[in-house]
């Protein structure tokens, strides 16, 4: 599956007047959740025992990581509230986030249309603050993030990101699982079949709790024959066991598969984060700035780290345990930078500027959060005005070139991963992507012939090949395999429908936009076809749950009208 962090982009490709195709059907994050995503995770859970239980015996690192933004990267919408007042310039649209009667409301409105004025009850908040926050609303048990986001560095809200220019309201930005479980501790898993409907409470501890990082704690706390063997340090893991737990939330990689049968939500502490989910970076494209989360990949890049080896870490710099308070971070850092460098290289290396970091780790605006800096962890000799990842200059004038990172001659060789790779940055508009994507995928699908993520990519290219027969053929095995996946259903509809067979498209979309009612393409399928039809309450019907969810969406607002004309009609 394609494993995303949570920056959804509702795209979809319009290939047929009248019917919309969604992506490819093999995605976790932006398109369909794997088939297991609501396997119980009971067993597991009962050996979590919750930061005040560690608190008992660890009071003074607990209290300290108490002060850090992990522990306070989510929690209930109340809680510190950041009221908004905002008007959104490209949308017309006026945003509001305030407190009442003990509540936290996300109101909206554009003047002058009265089809767009509402508000939703916001639950729960994302993100310390330290850098930004969103909050997160719900509609029928399916969890949604807030279209506006607050960003720290500028104090400023804005639209969330990659919807800084859009004309409609985008309130159906699914709370995938690949986001909150960097977030949060102790997640309930979606519904089964569903992409964001999640039993209540969403999850059961504020923030990144202590075993996020040290594994689950109740032997160890619990049972004294082992104590020491049942929790994880991280420091005496090896170096690629070590590394997997911080890489867990700060690797950003340009895309990121899971591996088949796993799923990355399955990490634990100790184990090796790339058996679950393999992070591939692209060269030779234009260089990619540095991300939000790109610290793992900018680290690789450094001088320090090249010359360490495996001897440097992210914690050979930073306590997980603390943070410096500001008028400290300098000298802090410069201690970190000297315990190697020497003390002597400090008198003499600019003894008047004590801060390291300013000179050799300066603040770049972020290449995917607008509002937001991100320090360079290239720690460059002499930093470039425009921080690029992982890119040689002989690289960029060759063809573009995905490479897994961390590497290994097993993630070198895995056809599999490698062709969905390939899919997915295809998906963003890349022909060059496009054309291995087309290469890998048959080959993968001979290597791997019931891989339902494979089976639906290959559907997909072959569905843009105009090869209709072949990708029916391929969705059906998919969905056969694994019923749950979302977006092959709905392009499956969308070939039956085209087809003749409308009653088995009709099927298909019905289940699937049942699973993923934010899915607004499938709801205005099933609305057209049904009208067309004559069942024009049943069109009615399913338009006004795609508005529930999507109440800014100018087409479902224009067929809702055409539906309520005296005679109804279909459309324009």
């Amino acid at each position: 599956m394609v494993f995303k962090r949570c920056r959804f982009q509702a795209a979809v490709k319009i290939l047929v007047p009248g019917l919309l195709f969604a992506g490819m059907a093999s995605a976790f994050g932006q398109k369909a959740l794997p088939h297991d995503i609501h396997s119980s995770t009971e067993a597991a859970s009962a050996a979590y025992v919750g930061n005040q239980v560690c608190a008992g015996c660890h009071a003074s690192i607990y209290n300290s990581y108490a002060r850090t933004p992990m522990a306070h990267a989510s929690g209930p919408a109340t809680e510190d509230l950041k009221s908004a007042n905002f008007v959104h310039r490209e949308s017309g649209v006026h945003y509001g986030i305030y407190n009442q009667d003990g509540k936290a409301w996300l109101s909206f409105d554009r003047p002058g249309d009265s089809s767009v004025n509402g508000k939703r009850e916001l639950l729960y908040f994302i993100g310390s603050g330290h850098r930004g926050r969103t909050y997160l609303f719900s509609v029928d048990g399916f969890v949604f993030e807030s279209p506006i986001n607050w960003y720290a560095d500028r104090k400023v809200w804005d639209m969330a990101p990659a919807y800084g220019n859009v004309r409609e309201i985008p309130m159906n930005l699914p709370a995938y699982v690949n986001c909150l479980q960097c977030h949060t501790s102790a997640m309930q898993l979606p519904v089964k079949g569903t992409e964001n409907k999640y039993p209540t409470p969403l999850f059961t501890q504020n923030g990144v709790g202590c075993e996020r990082c040290h594994g689950p704690g109740a032997a160890h706390a619990y049972d004294p024959s082992a104590k020491v063997a049942a929790i994880i340090n991280p420091v005496k893991l090896p170096a690629d066991r070590r590394d997997s737990v911080c890489m867990q939330c700060h690797l950003e990689a340009n895309v990121a598969i899971e591996r088949a049968g796993r799923h990355a939500y399955e990490f634990r502490p100790g184990d090796i984060l790339g058996d679950y989910v393999r992070h591939y970076i692209l060269l030779g494209s234009p260089a990619t700035a540095v991300g939000a989360n790109s610290q793992f990949e900018a680290l690789a890049q450094s001088a320090c780290k090249r010359k360490s080896g495996d001897a440097m870490s992210c914690i050979s710099c930073h306590d997980p345990h603390s943070s410096p308070s500001p008028d400290q971070r300098a000298s802090y850092f410069r201690g970190k930078c000297l315990a190697c460098h020497g003390a002597a290289f400090g008198v003499k290396h600019h003894p008047e500027n004590t801060d390291c970091t300013a000179c050799h780790m300066p603040a770049s605006l972020s290449s995917d959060i607008a509002h937001t800096e991100v320090t360079d962890h290239r720690i460059q000799r002499r930093p470039a005005t425009q921080p690029q990842l992982l890119q040689d200059p002989a690289a960029q004038k060759s063809s573009p070139r995905l490479i897994p990172f961390p590497d290994s001659k097993e993630a070198d060789d895995d056809l599999r991963d490698f062709a969905l790779a390939w899919q997915s940055v295809a998906e963003n508009g890349m022909p060059e992507a496009t054309r291995e994507a087309e290469r890998l995928l048959p080959l993968a699908a001979k290597q791997s012939p019931d891989d339902p993520a494979i089976l639906s990519g290959l559907a997909y290219v072959e569905l843009t090949r105009g090869a209709i027969d072949h990708a029916r053929d391929l969705y059906r095995k998919a969905l056969a395999l694994d019923p749950t996946l979302i977006d092959a259903a709905s392009n499956l509809g969308v070939i039956e429908a085209k087809t003749g067979n409308v009653r088995g498209a009709i099927a298909l979309w019905q289940g699937a936009f049942d699973r993923a009612p934010g899915k607004s393409s499938i709801g205005m399928n099933l609305a057209r076809t049904v009208c067309e039809s004559g069942q024009i309450k049943e069109a009615r019907s399913y338009v006004e749950r795609v508005l529930l969810f999507n109440p800014d969406l100018s087409e479902a607002k224009n067929l809702l009208q055409h539906l309520s004309s005296d005679p109804p009609r279909c459309g324009g």
